[in-house]
Formats: C-alpha cells, structure tokens, sequence
C-alpha cells in the first residue's frame, strides 16, 4: 500500500515521461517516414499528371531505346551525344504517352490486337521498314517472316543456347516496336477525333482554291519604318505600359528559367605542347611505314580511330580521313597532318583497297564438336555432301538449325571497337567469296560451313591504318591555367566583381539566357551536372564554385543572374521591355507615316511623299506576299490586295510588319488548272489534321509535367 501511494504521490510525474516516451516513438516514426519521401523524392526523374517516374524506372526505358538505337545503326556504343539524344526521346516519348492514355481513357479509346494486325497485314508502316522482316527482294515488310521468327524464338532458344542470345536480342526488338506501335495508332485516334472537329464543305474548298490561285499584280507604294529615324520617336513609359498589356499573352512562360553569366576558360596545348607531339607523331609515321602489321602501332598510339584489318567502306573513317584515301597509294604512308575542326594530328597507312560488295547474303551451319578434330570431321562431311548436291536447309534441320539466308553489310561491323582473329577471318570470306561458293571455315570454337547466295552494292573498300590524337595540353600547362583562373576566382567573390574584373585579369564573361532544367549541359560544356545541380539551386546574384569539366578542359564559373519564374514575365524583364519598346516604336512610326499618306489617292500621289514605288506579282491570300523595298513577308497586305478589285485603288494605308503601303490593284488572274471539289476537301482535311496535332501543346501545359533529367544525366 505504501508503494502504492508513493506512485500515486508521482502520478503527475510518471505521466509526463510517459507522455515524452510516447511522443518520442511517434517523432522517430514521422521522422523515418520524412526521411524515406525525402529518399524517394530524391529519385524522382519526374512527374506527369501527378504520376512520378523514379531514376531506375527510366533508366530501364533507356536501356530499352539504347539497345534499339544500336541495333539499327549497327553500332555497340553510343558516344554521349547520342545518348543525349536517346535521354530526350525517351523523355518525350514518356510524356506524350501518359497524357495520351489519361485523355484516352476518359474517351474509352483503346487499340485492339485486330487493329494491330491490320497494321502489320499492310506493311505500310515506316516504323515496319526499320526491323529485320523486311524481303530483300521486294523491299516491303513481311509479315510471315515475323510470324515465323515468333513461332520459332521459344523453340529456337531451347534447341540452340548459341543462338538464344541473337534471338533474344531481335525479339526484344520487336516487342519494342510493337509497343510503339501502339503507343502511334492511339495517338492518331486520338488525334482523329480533333481533325472531325474541324468541317469541311465544297463552298469552303471553293474558297480555299480560290485564295491559292488568284493571283494579283498591284503597283505598290512603301514606306519603311526605317525611313524614320528611332530618336524622332517620343516614347514613354505609359507606352510600353499599355503595349504590354496589350500583348502581355506573349510573355507567358510554362517552364522556369534561369539567366546566367559566367566565365569559361578553354585549356590549349602550348607550343611546347605540340612540339612533343609532333615528335611523337614522327614516330608513328616511321613505325607505321616499315610495319607488317599496323595493328600493334595503332593500339599503342591510342588512336581515336580503331583497326579492324577487314576492308570496310570510306564512311568508317571520319571525313578528314575519308578525304584523303583515294589519293593515296597502296602501301603509302601520308604525312603528318592537322585537323583544326576537331583539334587533331593524324597520319595514315593505307594497307589496302579492293571492289567488294556492300551487302552479302549468306547461310551457314554451325558445327561442334567435343574435341577439335571431331569438329573438323564432322565439318569436312558436312562439307563434301553439300559440294556433292545435299540440300543445304535439309542439313541444317538435321544439325538444330534452320539454316535461312541472312544478309550482312558492312554498317554491321564496320564500328565495331576490335575484331577478334576468328571474325576476321570469317568477314573476309564472307568479302571475297562468290555466289553459291562453299566454304569450311575453321573457328576457335568449331566450324562454320558458310554459302554466299548473293552479294550487292559493289564498292571501294578500304584497310587503312590511321592513328589520331587529339593536340592536348600537359599537366604543367593546365596547372598554370588552373592556379591563373583559381586566383582569380578566390579574389572576386561576388557577381559585380567577376563582371568588372574579369576582362582585367585576360577572362571573358558570357551570357546564357532561359537556361532550363531539359538542358543536358551548361553553356554547351560537356560534364557540367555539377553546375546544373548548382545553378537550379541557387539564389539571384549567388557565385559558384570553380568547376573542373568539359573534356576536362574547361574551368568555369558561373553567376545567377535572373530566375524566370512560370507566369506572365513582367515589362521589368530586360528582354521583354526591349520586344515591347520596339512594338511601340513601329505602332508610332506606323502612325506617323500613315497620317503623311493620309489624304493619298494613287501610287503616284504616294510616291510624291517619298514612298518607294514597285510592281509586285502573283499575289495570292494564301501567302504572305513578300515586299523587296523593305524586305519583309506581309501578311496584312495579301489580306487588303484580295479584298480590293481590278482597277481599284486601295481605301486606307495598310500597317505592315516593316512598313506602310498603299496599293492599286491593276490585274486579277487565275492559274492554270480546274476546281476539283474531292482533291480540294482532301487538302483542307490534311490541314485540319495539322491543326488538331497541335493540342499535345495543350495537353503539356495542363499536366504539370516537372523534368528534374539535369540531377541524373
């Protein structure tokens, strides 16, 4: 009892550190719940409609296009330009999809396998002529090659693990194409039902024929703006106060931008610098003229141009090289030479030039064995019974394949990073072989009983040796240009000294203005994430920190100059005050030149006053009609000229983009050629198709689409 009524003495007490206790727990719990959508949010690529897509999600849609990308141009790696490229497309590709499916599922709208399959039964579709179940022969898509190829992709695998890998590859393809596929005819229904939105009658095709085909020949009077002088024009702020409201719809923005200026400094070789590398390039020369085999002088020097040692097309090489081979002879060594477009010295041995065909078609049979000479064996038969008349796809079946024709062109191999001695040896046959030749061709791994069934495209190909190096700078050198530009830096901390200083101390600053997050690099400066991350985190007037980048070339820093917020960019904005200015200044020369044509009757009343007098002809409404006296497209004037008849002369002055006129209408003709109600409708439909492609703008700007790209790639 005693214990009992001392606990109640602390009640209060007690009920306090149970109270902490349990706030405690539940804080530990929101902060492990914070930290955790602070992680996710950390991940977030973006956000479409309020749907978020993390890193590892679209990288794997990456990955996807990139494989794709590769198997259409024959290549195993994309250089950052390229997957630049591919980041934006996918990016695009995520977004337009998402909006697509959010409209066309409140409309029911849905693709239907049957309607996939009308697709592939055509065979029309270009995205069709990029896969590999085009006939050669006829250049059209086959859809029972991918029947088959379908048919067989399981089977296949299982029954040859040495072509499950292949196999896989184009099915991956395939399914590829077929979602995007889809994703198209989705689109285009979609995209149908705006294009209905829009009527189309025979009176108004009648119209349209006639604004394409009746043509004008007017003597036209004009005034440029430019014959006024700007400082006779009275400006004031009220002007550019009411202008802007005007046209204020303009200067809407959807995205944030950023304005910036910044220094970069661009590290060059020396003259000591190149010095020791034309001495290194000497050497290569006389290495590369006495080799046997230039292999070996390539791969040391680290050229930038890769040798394969099989003939491959002039595109292989890049164009300085390109240039240059078929003026060298067989066995030549060129000099040493330098490339200023892309900052190289070169020099090239050309081993070899010969006709062989751009496209091979082939058949083979794989042959294994568990040793070597069981392989040889089993290869030499194989051989002699088709030498003596064997059905070579019979063969094939008995040995797990199936032994179909297969092209190969020289796009196929010709990027490739190396080539081992085995595919060497292989592409040659492949090369140099005749139609319906046989050949035994003997791997590491087995044998290759290989038949040419066709070849194509004969051209020049070549083996050519080429080793190029970029002219760079040494150690030394970037360490000058480092501690030079870092000094600097250390000693202008803020925005106002790095603008007034840096031209003192041998630097330039730049300016970049609506620097977006879509931007892949800063200033177009390779390995500039850093400074993205930066620059979309910092405050008006903040200085970054010197980053190392480019190629590891640049040094750069950067100065927030302005952050464009979304909405209406107000007339403060310099590049907005500087667009309304000079509308309000053509508004008033406008005026001034139109109230000295008031009053005017002819063209030449007007030419009286100063105005530049021409015949100006084929004036249709259809088209701006361009005016070589003050060299602008008009629209307005093609407007007031099919309005005004023969003969007439035009009733007020007509404000133009670049000045005023005043017209007489002295001839109206019709083209060549008849009204056909059926062609005419079909144009206008086409047009209304275009029209109806431009809601995907819309769609954008009401998603809420938040591209946060720069923090990842």
């Amino acid at each position: 009892m005693a214990a009992l009524g001392k606990i109640r003495s602390k009640g209060v007490l007690l009920i306090c550190i149970i109270s902490l206790g349990l706030f405690a727990f539940i804080a530990e719990e929101a902060f492990r719940s914070c930290e955790s959508s602070s992680n996710d949010a950390r991940q977030q690529v973006g956000e479409v409609l309020g749907e978020k897509i993390n890193v590892t999600e679209f990288q794997k849609l990456v990955d996807e296009y990139t494989e794709v990308i590769k198997m259409q141009q024959g290549q195993d790696n994309l250089n950052e330009d390229q997957l630049n490229q591919v980041k934006d497309m996918v990016w695009n590709t995520y977004v337009q999809t998402k909006l697509i499916e959010n409209e066309t599922k409140k409309l029911g709208l849905t693709v239907t396998d049957a309607e996939l399959q009308n697709v592939l039964t055509e065979g029309t579709n270009p995205m069709l002529m990029q896969t590999p179940f085009v006939n050669q022969q006829t250049g059209r898509f086959d859809v029972n090659a991918l029947k088959k190829f379908l048919a067989e992709y399981k089977a296949q695998g299982q029954a040859n693990p040495q072509l499950a890998k292949q196999y896989d590859t184009i099915y991956k393809y395939w399914t590829f194409i077929e979602k995007t596929l889809r994703q198209q005819l989705l689109a285009q229904k979609y995209q149908g039902l705006f294009a209905h939105c829009f009527l189309s009658n025979k009176v108004e095709a009648q119209m349209a024929f006639n604004d394409q085909n009746q043509e004008s020949q007017i003597q036209l009077a004009a005034l440029s703006y430019s014959s006024i002088d700007d400082n006779k024009v009275q400006i004031s702020d009220a002007d550019l106060k009411a202008k802007y409201d005007e046209v204020k719809g303009r200067f809407k923005q959807y995205v944030e931008s950023r304005d910036i200026k910044y220094v970069d400094v661009q590290v060059k070789a020396s003259a000591a610098d190149r010095a020791a590398l034309q001495k290194e390039f000497a050497g290569y020369s006389q290495a590369l003229a006495s080799a046997t085999d230039a292999s070996d002088v390539v791969r040391k020097s680290t050229s930038l141009v890769n040798y394969l040692g099989v003939p491959v097309s002039k595109d292989a090489y890049p164009y300085d090289i390109a240039q240059r081979l078929d003026s060298m002879a067989v066995g030549s060594t060129s000099k040493v030479f330098e490339n200023n477009s892309d900052n190289t010295l070169n020099v090239i041995k050309l081993v070899s030039k010969q006709l062989l065909p751009d496209s091979v078609q082939y058949r083979q049979i794989q042959v294994a064995g568990a040793t070597a000479e069981e392989s040889a064996k089993r290869a030499d038969s194989i051989y002699n019974a088709l030498k003596a008349g064997a059905d070579f796809e019979v063969i094939a079946k008995k040995y797990g394949q199936t032994g179909e024709k297969t092209w190969l062109t020289t796009r196929q191999y010709q990027s490739a990073p190396s080539l081992d001695h085995n595919t060497k040896d292989y592409i040659m046959s492949l090369n140099t072989m005749s139609v319906n030749e046989l050949k035994n061709v003997s791997l590491s791994q087995g044998n290759l009983i290989v038949q040419v069934v066709d070849r194509k495209g004969m051209i020049n190909k070549y083996v050519a040796a080429v080793v190029k190096k970029n002219v760079t700078f040494s150690k030394d050198t970037y360490s000058a240009a480092y501690n030079k530009f870092s000094s600097f830096v250390s000693a202008n901390l803020t925005a106002d000294a790095i603008v007034k200083n840096a031209a003192k101390a041998g630097f330039n600053v730049q300016e970049r203005k609506d620097v977006t997050t879509a931007e892949h690099n800063l200033a177009g400066i390779r390995s500039t994430r850093d400074a993205m991350r930066w620059l979309f985190d910092a405050k008006k007037g903040d200085v970054s920190p010197l980053y190392e980048c480019g190629d590891n070339d640049h040094l750069l820093v950067v100065v927030l100059d302005n952050i464009n917020n979304v909405g209406y960019r107000s007339l403060d904005d310099a590049q907005v005050k500087e667009y309304v200015k000079g509308e309000v200044l053509k508004d008033k020369k406008a005026e001034m030149l139109m109230a000295k044509l008031n009053g005017v009757k002819s063209v030449a009343a007007a030419k009286a006053k100063g105005a530049n007098v021409s015949t100006v002809n084929q004036v249709t409404f259809a088209a701006p009609v361009f005016v070589p006296a003050t060299g602008a497209s008009e629209p307005a004037l093609s407007g007031a000229v099919a309005a005004t008849a023969k003969g007439k002369f035009c009733k007020l002055p007509v404000k133009g983009n670049a000045g005023v006129y005043v017209f007489e209408v002295t001839n109206k003709t019709q083209r060549p050629g008849k009204f056909d109600a059926a062609t005419e409708m079909q144009k206008l439909r086409q047009k209304e198709m275009q029209m109806a492609g431009n809601f995907m703008n819309e769609l954008y700007i009401k998603a809420k689409v938040v591209d946060n790209r720069y923090l990842f790639f």
